[in-house]
């Protein structure tokens, strides 16, 4: 009963979360199904196993999600975001619009802005680059895809995408995790990605497909409860708030716009490599500090500095352009709470799963998948991603439930930490993307497309090339280990 149990929370979850419901009702409902059919007491479960955990994730990554969201909001009303992107692609040009909307994605999301925010500037830029290309609209959304929600979430070393961070606790490491590993999967999905795309624009035009029916953009996701209760388990921005501030008319030299992105990108280099491990933080050992110490806490710490030096530094150049800041870091901010919220619920309904003595069954099982504890890592970061429609969810589900364990094994066969990391990071980010993602449906509705006309593009440079890219790291990582 326990493991049907576990089946009928999590089909409950899957179904209700697709048809609109928050995670915030369904997490807790969905974890008390699974506590009844084991037999287990519900207000236990719910008040100290759900909220407990739901509360250590908050504690944890809320200053990440927070500081993420500010970041992205002040880019956008400072107009930096908008004048980087479409300096990259009048630099390209129509002659290569994908490579320009995929590397404009690519720049500001690497540089810490919210994928979110990055949808809403780039789609309406790259409707105008594609129909002065005469490329079809149904390939934008993929292009976007390419360029803000794959190798600069998951692969490049240093990214300051929650889910880079999300391991750093469990294993110890940094932001820059594998950076050689991550930058040949960085290299994988971009050339794998940019190569369909060729393919697919190549067919079009052989085929006599233009750019097609110039309406606008779909409905703004912030207007469309259902797809921000969506969205809100995905990313870590609300779009609720995309629509509130007001952004300049007064746009930025692009080298003055750019600059915040490389504070955040050098401060957390900075951060993880140099200052935190010349600091004596043997303090961090004493009850008060929560018995940690800089393995636990300094990734983190690298991540919120770094974010919170590049917020400053945009303040001191854009002041002059924010023209309504006190709503500006309002909606920054309050775009950064239901997301946390959400992924938290679905962290404390994967403690109350990982709690009940059915669960032994599915942690063997996982752990007994045949290529040793890499590819069992990836299989089930794979699997809870999926299920979830939230890289960060499942990532937390997973490493919440079998990270001390991962560690264990790895130090039995003396394998590198970082490498775990890496691994969990790229696989969290692969099957995530399936049709009820949040992200996918917000992306496809400001594009204008629909499941129908621009998923297969998707699914092949956001999941396939993911997938190949984790496959080439797990080998490489078996044979050379951690680099």
């Amino acid at each position: 009963m326990g493991l049907l149990g576990i089946l009928v929370g999590l089909g409950l979850l899957i179904w209700l979360a697709y048809r609109g419901w928050s995670v915030l009702l369904l997490a807790p409902i969905s974890a008390l199904v699974v506590a009844l059919f084991g037999g287990e007491p519900l207000l236990a479960h719910w008040t100290q196993t759900f909220m407990l955990s739901a509360a250590q994730f908050f504690a944890q990554f809320f200053p990440l999600f927070l500081l993420g969201a500010l970041f992205g909001k002040l880019m956008e009303d400072s107009g930096s975001v908008r004048v980087i992107a479409d300096y990259m692609i009048r630099r390209l040009g129509p002659r290569h619009a994908m490579l320009a909307v995929v590397l404009a994605g690519a720049l500001v999301t690497y540089g810490g802005v919210s994928l979110f925010v990055a949808f809403f500037v780039l789609a309406p830029m790259a409707q105008d680059l594609f129909r002065r290309a005469d490329i079809p609209r149904r390939l934008m959304p993929a292009a976007i895809a390419l360029g803000t929600s794959t190798f600069t979430m998951s692969a490049l070393p240093g990214t300051p995408a929650i889910q880079n961070a999300i391991p750093m606790p469990f294993f110890g490491t940094t932001p820059f995790a594998a950076p050689g590993l991550g930058i040949i999967a960085a290299a994988i999905m971009l050339g794998f990605g940019m190569w369909w795309l060729g393919v697919a624009e190549r067919a079009a035009r052989k085929a006599g497909e233009g750019f097609g029916s110039d309406s606008p953009a779909g409905p703004a996701a912030d207007d469309d409860v259902l797809m921000r209760e969506r969205a809100s388990t995905a990313r870590e921005f609300d779009p609720g708030e995309i629509a509130r501030g007001e952004a300049t008319t007064d746009a930025p030299p692009v080298l003055t716009a750019a600059l915040p992105l490389v504070v955040v990108v050098g401060v957390n280099m900075l951060m993880s490599l140099i200052v935190l491990p010349s600091l004596d933080l043997d303090f961090l050992a004493e009850a008060r500090w929560g018995s940690t110490s800089l393995a636990g806490v300094g990734g983190v710490w690298s991540v919120v500095t770094a974010l919170a030096c590049a917020i400053v530094v945009v303040l001191v150049l854009h002041f002059r352009r924010l023209p309504a800041l006190r709503d500006t870091m309002d909606a920054g901010v309050n775009a950064s709470v239901l997301p946390t919220l959400s992924v938290a619920s679905l962290v404390g309904f994967g403690a109350v799963v990982a709690a009940m003595p059915a669960f032994a069954a599915v942690r063997d099982a996982v752990l007994g998948i045949g290529g040793g504890p890499l590819v069992s890592l990836a299989t089930a970061t794979n699997v809870l991603a999926a299920l979830t429609g939230s890289a960060s969810g499942g990532l937390t589900i997973a490493l919440d439930a079998l990270g001390s364990t991962y560690m264990a094994r790895a130090a039995e066969i003396g394998m590198d930490p970082a490498l775990l990391h890496r691994v969990a990071v790229i696989g969290a980010g692969t099957l995530d993307s399936l049709p009820h993602n949040g992200a996918v449906i917000t992306l496809l509705t400001v594009c204008g497309c629909t499941h129908r006309q621009s998923y297969r593009d998707i699914v092949i440079v956001a999941v396939l090339s993911a997938l190949l890219a984790l496959a080439v790291v797990i080998v490489l990582g078996s044979m050379f280990g951690n680099f």
